[in-house]
């Protein structure tokens, strides 16, 4: 026999576990500091130009 479930209480605990994703994701997209992001896109802009000196001319 299957065991049985109330389905309101399944939706919200779906629905929560949705938000809590999506804060995870808002977290980690707008929970950093201004010093954060200027290091990050620094660290790109020297990756960049590692490989564009690093790129051969056909």
């Amino acid at each position: 026999m299957a065991e049985i479930i109330n389905l309101r209480r399944a939706r919200k605990a779906r629905a929560r576990a949705s938000a809590e994703t999506t804060a995870a994701a808002n977290r980690a997209a707008f929970g950093r500091t201004k010093a954060d992001k200027d290091a990050a896109e620094a660290e790109v802009a020297r990756i960049d130009r590692t490989l564009d000196r690093a790129r051969r001319e056909p």
